[in-house]
């Protein structure tokens, strides 16, 4: 089964360049995209290899997810207006 990329990156490709230059100034956004890209890496492995799991704890994963991935957006289009 073929699972789309969710990493920041692909995620964010219009960003790549303020995303390289923030993480290193800003420690709540590189947190965030710890955070993010380790929920993540947690979701592909259940979703690849078909790890058993409860219906409402993934679908917990997958909303932090989003959440996170929200307040990144939000901290990148503040850093480029």
């Amino acid at each position: 089964m073929y699972i789309q990329p969710h990493d920041v990156e692909h995620e964010f490709p219009e960003y790549r360049q303020t995303l390289e230059e923030m993480k290193s100034r800003d420690i709540h956004l590189a947190e965030l995209i710890e955070e993010y890209e380790q929920l993540n890496a947690e979701i592909v492995d259940i979703e690849e290899n078909e790890k058993p799991f409860q219906d409402f704890e993934f679908e917990d994963m997958k909303k932090r997810r989003l959440m996170l991935k929200d307040e990144i957006y939000f901290i990148l289009r503040g850093a480029q207006h």
